[in-house]
């Protein structure tokens, strides 16, 4: 079972990695490039894009084992793990994508749902904390999750962990790691959505009701257009998996 996390491993919740593991599945989750304990290079302007990305999933998963792996993505990491399916069939058995959508980081097409401008304009107006400083990111991130509509008390122990992971307080690391901004910057031409019809692995597509970052009807477009692939809409959920829905997400990903 490997993991691609949004920007670090950590926006993978331990919980659900637990219920995974007590379900017979070895999980490895694992931070991108310029992310978490990873080698940053210069996270305002990666030389790579977000294909050489889903070529680093591949890598990781036939170098941990000769048999295909079951791919998960979230947030971004829902695209890399989409474009890793696609062109690195062989190295994956089936893939999950919560809370991402079947474009890159920009301006999306008209039939998809894009960010709910009122909650972005909130979350982007408010200053940026002293990244050096942790508590004041830890206090910065819970007070995102909560226009977001997630728990403050998770995303503010997340952001620590995450603080704490980054090799050292220069700002522009801590950032990218906190916002993963970087991927936004990442090329990713030409688009891979006109092939997701040919992803011939099992898949799930788990998406929150409330998300109003990637709304919801991005992930009733990666499951009409994934064929067979199976949609689990959190009700209660916004751009997170709770942990209360943890064992739920887990024993649909097991049945892949």
């Amino acid at each position: 079972m490997l993991l691609a996390g949004g920007t670090t491993m950590l926006s993978w919740p331990d919980r659900l990695c637990e219920a995974l593991a007590h379900r017979g599945r070895h999980v490895v989750r694992y931070d991108l490039r310029d992310c978490g304990a990873s080698t940053t290079v210069d996270p305002q302007a990666p030389a790579y894009t977000l294909r050489d990305l889903a070529t680093d999933a591949a890598a990781l998963a036939r170098a941990l084992d000769d048999r295909p792996a079951h791919l998960a993505g979230v947030g971004v990491g829902g695209m890399v793990a989409q474009v890793a399916a696609i062109e690195h069939p062989s190295a994956f058995s089936a893939l999950t994508l919560a809370g991402t959508r079947p474009v890159a980081p920009g301006p999306v097409p008209h039939d998809l749902p894009d960010h709910a401008a009122a909650t972005i304009a909130r979350l982007f107006a408010r200053p940026f904390p002293d990244w050096s400083d942790r508590t004041a990111v830890a206090e910065f991130a819970a007070a995102g999750a909560e226009i977001l509509g997630d728990d403050p008390d998770t995303a503010r122990s997340a952001a620590a962990r995450k603080w704490d992971r980054t090799p050292g307080t220069d700002a522009a690391l801590q950032m990218a790691n906190q916002l993963g901004l970087v991927f936004s910057r990442l090329d990713c031409k030409p688009s891979w959505r006109r092939y997701l019809p040919e992803i011939a692995v099992p898949a799930l597509v788990v998406h929150g009701r409330h998300d109003p970052f990637f709304p919801v009807g991005n992930g009733e477009a990666l499951a009409r257009e994934i064929p067979g692939a199976r949609l689990l809409v959190l009700e209660h959920a916004s751009t997170a998996i709770p942990e209360a829905a943890a064992a739920q997400v887990a024993d649909e990903m097991a049945l892949l």
